[in-house]
């Protein structure tokens, strides 16, 4: 199956078991991976609510079901909340350094501990390094790594695509070790702080789920917006 958005197919997976909320069945729309993709149209694509895993841009296309919705910041009016700030205190030691996106041993082996800690009852699970390059990596995005080290111990991964209206979060692994630092909302703030500084408007932080646990924490991010119906609205 397939539909079009312009001149462009997308196509349809069929059913399977939803990662996210249990005894659901989910279905996925996939840019057509045979089209060459422009920053251009990773922009427009990311305004639509694509996601992209490895060279693949993704969206939920579930049926009656809508939970899972994409949310993004407009970084100018952001406000750190109370925790967010403490989160910035606690990590006034770490430095953050912009790194190419590229696969080495040692994004590799924090990217490992990460999977097997909090992911060990997800289909990332076992981690593999050919996992690591198709997931993390592709050849068409402008992709950078954003690293958190203690003095010489690389810390947290924030990997992140630029595009002309903003950054997309993609995806953030820490050290398990160091889970009191909140190294995740770290580096969110600190893809804020990218996002600032080279005057790009918004941070797509991927899909907002009410009912999962995981999920829920980008609503805290304030003054976030959804698509809702194609739609970008400021949540109240």
């Amino acid at each position: 199956m397939h539909n079009e958005i312009g001149d462009k197919q997308l196509f349809i997976t069929p059913g399977h078991p939803c990662s996210y909320i249990p005894a659901r069945e989910a279905q996925t729309l996939f840019f057509d991976p045979r089209e060459t993709i422009t920053t251009t149209t990773y922009q427009r694509l990311t305004e639509l609510g694509f996601r992209r895993s490895g060279s693949h841009l993704y969206r939920p296309h579930c049926g009656t079901c809508e939970a899972c919705i994409p949310c993004r910041l407009p970084v100018a009016n952001f406000k750190p909340n109370r925790r967010q700030r403490r989160v910035e205190r606690r990590n006034r030691d770490v430095t953050v350094r912009m790194a190419d996106a590229t696969f080495s041993s040692e994004f590799y082996e924090l990217y490992a501990r990460y999977i097997v800690a909090r992911h060990a009852d997800g289909d990332m699970f076992p981690p593999s390094r050919d996992q690591f390059r198709s997931f993390l990596l592709s050849q068409w995005s402008n992709t950078v790594f954003v690293c958190s080290y203690l003095g010489d111990k690389l810390a947290a991964i924030a990997v992140t695509d630029f595009h002309p209206g903003g950054l997309s979060a993609i995806y953030t692994v820490f050290d398990p070790q160091l889970e009191r630092r909140s190294l995740g909302v770290f580096s969110i703030l600190q893809q804020i702080r990218v996002c600032r500084e080279l005057e790009l408007d918004h941070l797509y932080l991927g899909y907002w789920i009410r009912d999962y646990g995981k999920m829920r924490y980008k609503t805290e991010y304030r003054p976030v917006e959804l698509l809702v119906k194609e739609r970008w609205s400021a949540l109240s």
